[in-house]
This record gives structure tokens, C-alpha cells and sequence, in this order.
């Protein structure tokens, strides 16, 4: 089999079955497990794949820099905006990651509502400043550009400092066996902070994310006290989520 068909196999295996396992891949091919990794590792240069030991997953199309995310997925983030926004309650207290998902969630919050939102995201507070009924606190650190947030050591020791009722929390990548995950292993450090200083968390999942993979993890499945995502509720990937006793909100 030649290199290009070898690829176009992976690719309908990834898309098929949800994941590569080079072993097996070699095995019913004919060729050697090196050779596998080798196309593998070309396939995650392009991004098309997210290498893992023995494998590899599908990747997240929520890697891409800020301003190219804005035009992904917007109503599937809008309609898990609007159910996380309903989760706050009036004088309640909330921490809000950043991301475009997040800046949904901040724009779908109710002009009536009285709350507390704590964010590391310079675009969330702004988002937030007319808001007329939100209290706003902005925690500061070294700035991600490509998230248009703060993370590294000060913003982490800021988060320590405070606490919430609820913490809304972006990932990239949402997959059964690889977890929750994000592309930046400062980010990835920065999520759990937030997460580990609220009652509740929940998880922005818009669906083009359900079933892929990025780098770094964020949070085990234990850790988190829900899922929010517009996917298709037969979905199998969901049903596998449910599987592991992961709690499912549907945003219709």
C-alpha cells in the first residue's frame, strides 16, 4: 500500500472508528508498527490527528487562535451558553473561564440578574462591564494571548484567593479515554485552579469538540460535575460519556 492510501485508511479509520491503535493498524495491513507511527506523525503536523501513546485521536478544530475560533461553531455555542447561563442563580457567584464559548455565556446572562462573576479573561470582563447587575473581579497574571486570558504562576496564586459557587470551564478537547484537554500545559494548570475553587463545575462543550483530543489535560471525569453540549444526545461518543457516570446537560 502505498503512502497516500495508507493515509486516506487512517483518516476513514479515525473518522470511523474514533481513534487508531497502531498495532492493529500494522497488523491488517502488513507493515511494520514504525511505519504506522511514521504516517501518524505526519498526519499531526498537518493537524489532523492528536498523537497518543500507542495511537492517536481525532483533533480538536478548537486549537486555532482566538479570533479564528470566534467563527467556529457559534450557534452550537450559543445554545450551551444559554443553558449554562440559566445554571447561575440571582446573588450567586460564578467563575467563568475564558474562550468564545465562555464570552457566550457572558453575553447570554440576564440584564436582571444580580451575581458575581470572577474571570482570568480581559475579553469576559469587558464583555461584562455594562452588565448592570454582574460584580466583576479580573484576575491578573501573565497573559495567553492565543486564549485571551491570564495564566502562569500569579494568576494561579490570584485564584487561590478566591471562591465561587459555580465555575464554567472551556476545554478543547472532550474525549472518553483522553479526558478533558487543552493545547497549553499553562492554560491546562490555570483551568484546574479555577475548577479546584468552586462547588460546582461544569464543562463548555460545544460539538465539534466531543470525541477529540489535545495535548495536555485539564481535569479528570471525577473532578467535574457535568457536561454542557449541543451534541446529539444518541451521540456515541456521548453515550460513552454517560457510560462513565459523566452527568449530561443538552443544549437544544
Amino acid at each position: 500500500m502505498l503512502a497516500a492510501e495508507r493515509r486516506e485508511h487512517l483518516l476513514a479509520l479515525l473518522a470511523r472508528a474514533g481513534k487508531i491503535v497502531a498495532k492493529d493498524v500494522a497488523a491488517d495491513l502488513g507493515i511494520s508498527e514504525d511505519s504506522v507511527r511514521r504516517d501518524l506523525r505526519d498526519l499531526a503536523a498537518e493537524g489532523l490527528c492528536q498523537r497518543v501513546y500507542g495511537g492517536a485521536l481525532p483533533a480538536s478544530p478548537a486549537v486555532v487562535d482566538y479570533d479564528a475560533r470566534r467563527v467556529v461553531a457559534p450557534e452550537g455555542k450559543r445554545k450551551v451558553a444559554a443553558v449554562a447561563a440559566a445554571l447561575v442563580r440571582p446573588g450567586g457567584s460564578l467563575i467563568l473561564d475564558g474562550g468564545t464559548t465562555a464570552l457566550a455565556v457572558a453575553r447570554a446572562l440576564p440584564q436582571e440578574l444580580t451575581c458575581t462573576v470572577i474571570t482570568h479573561s480581559p475579553t469576559i470582563a469587558t464583555a461584562l462591564i455594562d452588565h448592570p447587575g454582574a460584580e466583576l473581579f479580573l484576575l491578573g497574571g501573565r497573559v495567553f494571548k492565543h486564549s485571551a486570558v491570564t495564566c502562569g504562576a500569579a494568576a494561579v496564586e490570584a485564584a487561590q484567593n478566591v471562591s465561587a459557587e459555580l465555575c464554567l470551564l472551556g476545554v478543547t478537547g472532550v474525549h472518553p479515554e483522553a479526558g478533558l484537554t487543552t493545547a497549553d500545559a499553562d492554560e491546562a494548570a490555570m483551568k484546574r485552579a479555577l475548577a479546584a475553587r468552586a462547588a460546582d463545575t461544569y464543562i463548555l462543550a460545544s460539538c465539534e469538540k466531543i470525541g477529540t483530543a489535545s495535548p495536555y489535560r485539564v481535569l479528570p471525569w471525577e473532578k467535574i460535575t457535568g457536561l454542557i453540549t449541543d451534541a446529539d444526545p444518541h451521540d456515541t461518543v456521548v453515550g460513552r460519556l454517560r457510560a462513565l457516570g459523566v452527568k449530561t446537560l443538552t443544549a437544544e
